[in-house]
C-alpha cells in the first residue's frame, strides 16, 4: 500500500511540473524560448537584437528579430520558432545615446 501511494505521489509531482513549466496553451514560456535562441539568432549576419513583442493584433506574442539591414544570410531566420511566430524588423544599426 504505501509503494502504490509513493509511486502515486511522484507520478502527481511530475505532472505537475511539467504543467507548471508551459503556458495555459500547452506551449513553453516564450521568454525561455527567446533565452534558448537568441545565441543562434544574434549569430545571423545583420541581427542587432531579439526581443518579445506582440503580433499586430495587440495580444499574441512573437519573437522580434532587429535587422542592421536585410541579408542573404537574414533569409535562414525561420518563420516560426518552437510554435511561436518571428516577424522581422529592418532598425538600421542599434548605437547608444550620446550624453
Amino acid at each position: 500500500m504505501k509503494r502504490i501511494f509513493f509511486h502515486t505521489v511522484l507520478f502527481l509531482t511530475v505532472v505537475a511540473t511539467q504543467l507548471m513549466s508551459e503556458t495555459p496553451s500547452g506551449r513553453a514560456d516564450i521568454n525561455a524560448v527567446l533565452a534558448t535562441h537568441e545565441k543562434e539568432l544574434m549569430a545571423i549576419p545583420g541581427v542587432v537584437g531579439v526581443y518579445v513583442g506582440v503580433l499586430d493584433d495587440g495580444k499574441s506574442p512573437c519573437l522580434k528579430i532587429m535587422l542592421a539591414r536585410r541579408t542573404p544570410e537574414s533569409n535562414q531566420i525561420p518563420a516560426q520558432i518552437d510554435g511561436f511566430p518571428v516577424r522581422v524588423e529592418v532598425t538600421g544599426k542599434i548605437r547608444p545615446l550620446g550624453r
